[in-house]
């Protein structure tokens, strides 16, 4: 399933995140909630992000300098999780802090993932990301 739209959500006190109705079935069991690269959580469901991390590593000799910090940074920057029966997960304060969000965030849908972003920094990153599409689509070929 790909994950889409965007929604404005308020943590609880203990940093909880009640992940949306309509994705709980895809959701549940084991998640990650992953650091990215971009000042947000990513919210994987556990086969699609071990499988990800897998392909991204495949090709690189395991022994090289970059391929063990990346194997580092994509093991050491994901949490392993489970859905609480009412839908809920919590979000480690340093993830939190990585994506500068306190209690208010905004849910996105970003196609194998859910992003979590503070709404000031997805609200500008959005409006970057809107303006570069037209440049984006043609750098890969298709049509603006």
């Amino acid at each position: 399933m790909d994950f889409h739209g965007t929604t404005e959500h308020t943590l609880d006190a203990k940093h909880r995140l009640t992940v949306p109705s309509r994705y709980r079935a895809v959701l549940s069991g084991k998640v990650f909630l992953v650091k990215g690269v971009d000042p947000c959580v990513s919210v994987f469901p556990e086969e699609t992000y071990s499988a990800m991390i897998s392909r991204a590593l495949s090709g690189l000799n395991p022994l090289s300098p970059d391929a063990r910090k990346l194997r580092r940074f994509y093991s050491s920057n994901a949490e392993l999780v489970e859905l609480d029966s009412a839908g809920r997960v919590m979000v480690p304060r340093g993830h939190l802090e990585h994506a500068g969000i306190d209690r208010q965030a905004v849910i996105i849908g970003a196609g194998e993932s859910l992003e979590l972003w503070e709404p000031e920094a997805w609200t500008a990153y959005n409006s970057d990301l809107t303006a570069q599409a037209p440049e984006l689509t043609q750098a890969l070929g298709h049509p603006a």
